[in-house]
């Protein structure tokens, strides 16, 4: 058996900047083929390579941005919850004060009752609906928060007939 001798210290420089150089990334292109079907790739066949488009590849951010953004976001928290929080106003029983009650108060002011004339239950109804509207949910469920904003009137009776509108 032959002892291994030692490498040349030349040899081991040039190994040591062959590691120490940064490596680039490979440019990735994306490309519509005839079928439609989209393709990511580094290699571009020859037809595409008119159509094919260079893509940026960002890189994932580092530790100590990752640990920056959560002390932020814990700090908007903390400062979100010592807000003060709007309370809705009272519903108003007069047009007066309707026309006095700011925009935080629930929509429509107030809730139609038995005497309530036919046009003015269909307006409430109306607004009522347009007010809930921002809240549904692709599913037509209804967020929580909708009731703080929003007064829920139900449809005009029978004796109202159907809305024309």
């Amino acid at each position: 058996m032959k002892p291994l001798h030692c490498a040349s210290p030349v040899a081991l420089t040039l190994l040591a900047l062959l590691f120490a150089m940064p490596v680039e990334a490979a440019e990735i292109y994306r490309w519509t083929d005839k079928q439609g079907k989209a393709h990511f790739s580094d290699v571009v066949p020859p037809e595409y390579k008119d159509v094919a488009k260079p893509m940026t590849v960002t890189p994932p951010p580092s530790l100590e941005d990752q640990g920056r953004a959560i002390e932020r976001a814990a700090k908007d928290k903390a400062r979100a919850t010592e807000a003060p929080v709007i309370a809705a106003q009272p519903s108003a029983s007069s047009p007066a004060q309707a026309a006095a009650v700011p925009p935080t108060a629930k929509r429509p002011p107030a809730a139609p009752t038995a005497d309530t004339d036919c046009d003015t239950w269909r307006s409430l109804y109306r607004e009522s609906q347009a007010c809930f509207g921002p809240y549904r949910t692709a599913r037509g469920a209804t967020k929580a928060e909708a009731f703080v904003h929003c007064t829920p009137v139900t449809e005009p009776p029978i004796r109202c007939g159907r809305d024309t509108r």
